[in-house]
């Protein structure tokens, strides 16, 4: 099985780099890799945007733009909103995504 090397960029600007299989949400990855800042309260049902990152530019692209009920959460979300926005229970690990980099939106 292939795998996604993901980098998150915390609010203190430490990194955490992990290998994140195919077919993984990067929520999922996150919780179990027990990133700060990543809380995936509704386990990714898309209710509660405790999952809020950024997506580095350049994988803008090939993440592509939130549907419709994420960007709702999106807009209600307690973290500042941004063109880069997304649910990372809506970004799912694959070949593409590789060397992926989000920034975990500070939830304080």
């Amino acid at each position: 099985m292939s795998a996604a090397k993901v980098t998150w960029v915390l609010a203190d600007s430490s990194q955490q780099t992990y290998e994140v299989p195919d077919g993984v949400s990067l929520m999922n990855a996150a919780v179990l890799y027990k990133i700060d800042g990543i809380i995936g309260q509704c386990g990714g049902g898309m209710s509660c945007a405790t999952c809020h990152v950024y997506v580095d530019a350049a994988f803008a692209d090939k993440v592509g733009a939130p549907g419709a009920v994420e960007n709702g959460m999106l807009e209600i979300a307690v973290t500042d909103r941004r063109t880069e926005s997304r649910l990372s229970c809506q970004l799912i690990a694959s070949p593409e995504l590789d060397g992926l980099v989000l920034h975990v939106a500070d939830q304080n």
